[in-house]
């Protein structure tokens, strides 16, 4: 019996499955439009994870094969009592926003936690959820090496009469269905669609599938920068804000893929901008002396002692940038960048230029009853 998957010395001894952990997922290239002759899916926003279950042995692995089985306990007893008795499962554990009904990664962030007490609390406060995708392992079978159609009615087959908080995420061949829920199902905090060949294997690390998600661009004031690893005169990335309702300068994410010659000319051309924090729109950094850290809570224990200190600078440049969607009042992921805007004034740059994706029900997307 070949397997994908080596479980690693000292770890998971009680498990036995024909597809053994760690194993990367299956990933997908970026993609403009959404392609004709595929089997299109909601891209979750969540995090990734493959899930093997033999028994009462459950391991919940990660897109970065770090275990997560530690920090979700109520996903690991929604798998014991939904998931068949021996299988390996890909899809998405996240978390509901139960009052505005819609995703929320920044409360899924807030998950992983070092300290039981607190992950115990937390998964009785923000209970998160697993969206079944992809069957890998069924009992004693392998069946990476299976057309996703048949893994895919096979999943169905498996999880047929799964509850929540276990789904199956919906699917469809009708291109026409997958641009209706590419507009929609962005109300409900999704990330886009997934493109799937029906006859594709599964191929760990590998880009076989093909996401698409939305793209917006947005004119936003240069607050500041931090230095690149390759030197402290170099840019690494710059430091974004829009100003709120009020006229104060909110923090909403950074550009930061630039050439290493243009990171070098960056930085000379912003060094009359340079202030200090007196000065400043977010002067309460000050306060953070050595660290100097723009948001306190800003990234994720996934990369502790990473250093998020920045050089201010006075708001006076305006950058218009590209990115796909809004996480609360920040841009969901890292924004790139377009084009100079010197004929923007910067107190223009406001939140009122955002598109707001209109309300979907989530729960209609889950397939839930109402």
């Amino acid at each position: 019996m070949s397997r994908i998957g080596v479980a690693p010395a000292g770890r998971m001894a009680g498990v036995d499955l024909p597809v053994m952990p760690p194993v990367k997922p299956m990933l997908a290239k970026p993609q403009p439009s959404i392609p004709v002759g595929k089997l299109y899916e909601p891209k979750w926003d969540g995090f990734r994870s493959i899930i093997f279950r033999d028994g009462d042995d459950v391991e919940i692995g990660s897109r970065n094969e770090r275990p997560m089985t530690r920090y979700f306990p109520e996903v690991v007893a929604a798998v014991r009592a939904n998931f068949p008795e021996r299988a390996v499962i890909d899809g998405e554990i996240v978390v509901v926003d139960r009052e505005r009904n819609r995703l929320d990664f920044e409360v899924l962030q807030q998950r992983i936690h070092p300290a039981a007490s607190r992950v115990k609390l937390l998964a009785e406060q923000t209970p998160a959820s697993f969206v079944a995708f992809d069957l890998l392992a069924l009992g004693d079978e392998d069946l990476t090496g299976h057309p996703f159609a048949e893994r895919r009615a096979r999943l169905e087959e498996a999880l047929a009469e799964a509850s929540p908080p276990v789904h199956i995420t919906p699917i469809t061949d009708d291109h026409d269905l997958a641009k209706q829920w590419f507009e929609q199902f962005e109300g409900a905090g999704l990330d886009g669609l997934i493109a799937k060949d029906p006859s594709v294997a599964y191929q760990p690390d590998k880009r076989v599938m093909t996401k698409i998600k939305h793209e917006r661009t947005c004119d936003a004031v240069v607050a500041g920068y931090r230095v690149h690893k390759s030197g402290p005169d170099a840019i690494g990335s710059l430091l974004l804000g829009l100003y709120d309702d009020r006229g104060v300068l909110a923090s909403v994410g950074v550009i930061g893929a630039f050439p290493l010659a243009a990171r070098k000319e960056l930085f000379r051309e912003l060094q009359p901008l340079v202030t200090t924090f007196d000065d400043h729109p977010w002067s309460w950094a000050k306060q953070e002396a050595g660290e100097r850290t723009p948001l306190k809570g800003e990234g994720s224990r996934w990369n502790n002692g990473k250093d998020l200190s920045f050089v201010p600078l006075r708001p006076e440049r305006v950058v218009e940038v590209r990115y796909d969607y809004m996480e609360g009042v920040r841009f969901r992921h890292t924004a790139q960048f377009v084009r100079w805007r010197p004929d923007r004034d910067p107190r223009s740059c406001t939140y009122e230029q955002l598109e707001q994706p209109v309300s979907f029900d989530l729960a209609e997307v889950l397939g839930l009853p109402e």
